[in-house]
Parts: structure tokens; C-alpha cells; sequence
């Protein structure tokens, strides 16, 4: 900061994050997998790998449409030259599906090079993916695959799958406001992508068909009760492990009510930080509960909590009590951690159970 100075500089930090994306070569990573050459074209003025790092920046400084990059273009000693509105416009236009598998493989090898030098991403431990959709509300009926979603409103319904350890967006399938939440297609396909992006090191073993003696390092994917389908059959065939949230059923329902009273069968609930979880408690049902249709070594642990005031009850018999479950599998590296211990890591993406007959789970934003 420089106290000597006679104007205000706005948007001064993402200059910080557009020389980090400097630093790292992103823009000359995406330059080299977009064309620019063609009959009786000219070269642009502008480098459309840097367009498009121009084109995050404003992004990430809360813009929503191709105009918004004109906060940028007023300020060319933070930003240097930046494109206009209209020619961010063309360069996504060009955008082709051959361009736009390029330009996710210069995502992954910058992404490579960072991870190298992490320690939120090195050493041995398990990768967690994280799966979740999203509803994007809009208000014209003329975008395209624009169509009402189940919670009554308008607009797109994308599926995104995130990396736990930094946050990172690591796959995005693109889809109508009417798509499904539990569609397996869906799930299988952003997954791939994830796995795509991430670096060779992690990412061997965990293709499709892929030898489980491939694999360097463990990972796993949560997702709420969307992902409880096939999809954790095809997590398997990709040696992936699962944490998904398990649905209700009077299989379920029988195992709980077999330790519902016996206060020996659960464990305190403890928070990530290790605080106790203030009147609640987890159980292992997997030997309780017929998991034939699971894969093999699938395990159930249920947490349950009091009912919090004016929560609808429902004809499960428990009157203080609300139940959440969770099936999982640990992938190649199978862990026998207490139900507890192996709650707290989870609750990082599920945080809230509600009852156990209408089976939502809030996920992370």
C-alpha cells in the first residue's frame, strides 16, 4: 500500500490473482491449444489464452456477462491491454468441442505442476472428489436447455465435482433445468472428467477397466443421495471408492430399531475439530443390515441427533430422534476406523440429516 498516492485503485486484488495465473503459465497453457490460423483470417490483436484469463479474472471479481470485462478494460496499469466485451464474445463463440478438450488439458497440466507443490495435495492420502448439482436460476426463456427444475423455478440444472483438499472444480457436465438429480450418466461422466484432470500420478488405476494393482493412490467420491444408484457399482469398476448417503428403506428402518434402545451400540459424535457433537451419536450397522446388493465390503454407519424443535415427525418409530446414513467404501485402501472417527471425515461434505423417511441432506455450497 502506498500512502502517497491520488487515486483509488479498484479491483486491485485480482491483479495479485491474475499474476498468479501469470506465474503458472496458464495463459500461454491455454494460447497453445487454441487455433488462430485459418483461410484469409488475420491473427487477433489480442491472445486468446489470455482473453480467457482475462475472462476468469473478471469472473472471479463477481462479473456475470461478457460486458462485465470493461471494469477490467478501465484500468490497463493494473491490467495491461484487455480485450473488449465483443471480442471476449468471439472467442468463446469459437470455442469448438476439439478446442474445449484442449483447453482442459492445459487446465490439468497447470493443475499438475501446482499440486507437485502442495502439501494440501502430496503425499499418500486418499483424494476425495466431491459430487454435487446445482440449480442456476434465470429469468429469459430464451436460453438454450433453459427448463423448470423440481424446486419450481427456471433456468439450468449443472452437475459439478469438485476437489475436496483445495476446492478446485475439477469436472462440470452442463445440463437442463429439468435434468435429473440421481441420473447415473450424469454422475459416471463428471467423474471421468474429475479423474481426467487430475495428475498422472493420482489419476493411474482409476479409468474405466483400469487393473486395481495400477493404482498409486486411493481415491474417493461422496455425493448425497443422488449418488446412491448404480453409480457406486461404477465407482468400483474404476477403483474408486464412495461415501454416499444411503436411502431410506424398511431394510434400514429394521437395522436401526435392533439398536435404538441399546445405548452400548453407539459411540459420541464428535465434530471435525474434535469437539463432542453436542447429543448425538454414530453406530456401524453393516453387520444389522442386508448389504448383498452393495459391493463387498460396503459399510453403513448411522448418526443420529435430537429432533430440533418443530421438526416434522413422521411414523418411524422414534419420537426424539432424527437418523442420517451413510454407505461407504474406502477403495483399494479399505480402512477399519470406529464409525466416529470415520464420521468427522465426512461431515465435511454432509453436515445435516433430516428425517429418515424424507431423506435430504444439505451439501456443500
Amino acid at each position: 500500500m502506498e500512502g502517497g498516492g491520488d487515486q483509488v485503485v479498484a479491483h486491485v486484488g485480482l491483479h495479485a490473482l491474475g499474476t498468479f495465473a501469470d506465474r503458472l503459465g496458464l495463459g500461454d497453457s491455454s494460447s497453445a491449444r487454441i487455433s488462430i490460423t485459418g483461410a484469409g483470417e488475420r491473427l487477433p490483436v489480442h491472445d486468446r489464452g489470455r482473453v480467457l484469463v482475462q475472462a476468469m479474472l473478471m469472473l472471479a471479481g463477481g462479473g456475470e456477462a461478457c460486458a462485465d470485462i470493461e471494469h477490467l478494460r478501465s484500468q490497463p496499469g493494473l491490467f495491461g491491454a484487455v480485450a473488449s466485451d465483443s471480442t471476449l464474445y468471439r472467442s468463446l463463440r469459437a470455442i469448438d468441442p476439439a478446442t474445449l478438450a484442449g483447453l482442459w488439458e492445459a487446465m490439468a497440466e497447470v493443475r499438475a505442476g501446482v499440486w507437485r507443490r502442495s502439501s494440501a495435495t502430496t503425499g499418500t492420502a486418499t483424494v476425495v472428489l466431491d459430487i454435487d448439482s446445482s440449480l442456476h436460476q434465470i429469468h429469459s426463456e430464451n436460453k438454450v436447455q433453459a427448463a423448470p427444475n423440481y424446486k419450481g423455478g427456471y433456468g439450468f440444472h449443472p452437475i459439478y465435482c469438485f476437489a475436496d483438499a483445495t476446492g478446485e472444480t475439477l469436472g462440470v457436465r452442463l445440463r437442463p433445468g429439468n435434468a435429473g438429480a440421481n441420473t447415473i450418466t450424469d454422475h459416471v461422466a463428471v467423474l471421468d472428467a474429475a479423474i481426467g484432470q487430475l495428475p498422472a500420478a493420482v489419476a493411474v488405476g482409476h479409468r474405466c477397466g483400469d487393473d486395481a494393482a495400477l493404482v498409486r493412490r486411493a481415491v474417493q467420491v461422496r455425493t448425497d443421495s443422488a449418488g446412491c444408484t448404480d453409480f457406486v457399482w461404477r465407482c468400483r469398476e474404476r477403483n474408486v471408492g464412495f461415501a454416499v448417503v444411503a436411502r431410506s428403506n424398511a431394510n434400514i428402518h429394521a437395522g436401526i430399531s435392533r439398536v435404538a434402545t441399546d445405548d452400548t451400540a453407539w459411540q459420541p459424535a464428535v465434530r471435525q475439530d474434535g469437539d463432542p457433537r453436542r447429543g448425538a451419536a454414530v453406530c456401524e450397522l453393516t453387520d444389522l443390515v442386508d448389504l448383498s446388493d452393495w459391493p463387498e465390503r460396503t459399510r453403513l454407519i448411522v448418526r443420529r441427533e435430537p429432533l430440533h424443535p418443530g421438526a416434522q415427525q413422521t411414523l418411524f418409530p422414534s419420537m426424539m430422534f432424527r437418523y442420517g446414513r451413510r454407505a461407504e467404501h474406502g477403495g483399494r485402501r479399505q480402512r477399519d476406523d470406529g464409525a466416529a472417527a470415520w464420521l468427522i471425515e465426512h461431515d465435511q461434505f454432509v453436515d445435516e440429516g433430516d428425517t429418515p423417511l424424507v431423506c435430504r441432506w444439505r451439501g456443500r455450497r
